[in-house]
């Protein structure tokens, strides 16, 4: 495992949280249920609010979906230092559905849901930050995002 705290990690790596969503329909952020955190599906918010849009294989390449997921992955960690006050109160991810907005022609999911899961391997390292995963494609994500991602942590 990386010296330091998940915060620390994530000052190291430099990257800047965006703000936290705000939910878009009749559901929670997140649920807390014994020592488990339940993450809705949330989509690649940037700093300036705005979302990433597009679809991959027709509007993005492979490398722009990577990217987007990572990006996601960041707007997931802005929820949860909002709703729990710190990415240290996070034992470890336990599990990530990845779903990949995407022609019919494209397979790469796995690789553009990596953005996220490697996101989440520097903040709290290969052993805890690796969960068990699925990655899917779809034929349309909410405002024609170009990934959607929930996931389940073990709080600490």
């Amino acid at each position: 495992m990386q010296d330091g705290t998940a915060e620390e990690r994530l000052a190291r790596l430099g990257l800047t949280l965006p703000p936290a969503p705000k939910p878009m329909g009749v559901y929670k952020p997140c649920l807390i249920d014994g020592n488990h955190l339940y993450l809705s599906g949330h989509g690649p918010v940037q700093n300036d609010q705005t979302l990433i849009k597009g679809r991959i294989g027709k509007d993005m390449d492979e490398e722009q979906g990577k990217l987007a997921a990572k990006q996601v992955g960041l707007t997931m960690l802005a929820t949860i230092r909002a709703q729990i006050g710190s990415l240290d109160n996070i034992k470890r991810v336990i599990k990530v559905l990845g779903m990949v907005n995407c022609i019919p022609e494209f397979e790469k999911q796995p690789y553009v849901i990596n953005g996220c899961s490697e996101l989440f391997a520097a903040i709290w390292g290969e052993e805890n930050g690796v969960g068990v995963r699925s990655a899917v494609g779809m034929g349309s994500l909410p405002g024609n995002i170009p990934v959607e991602i929930e996931a389940i942590f073990e709080l600490a």
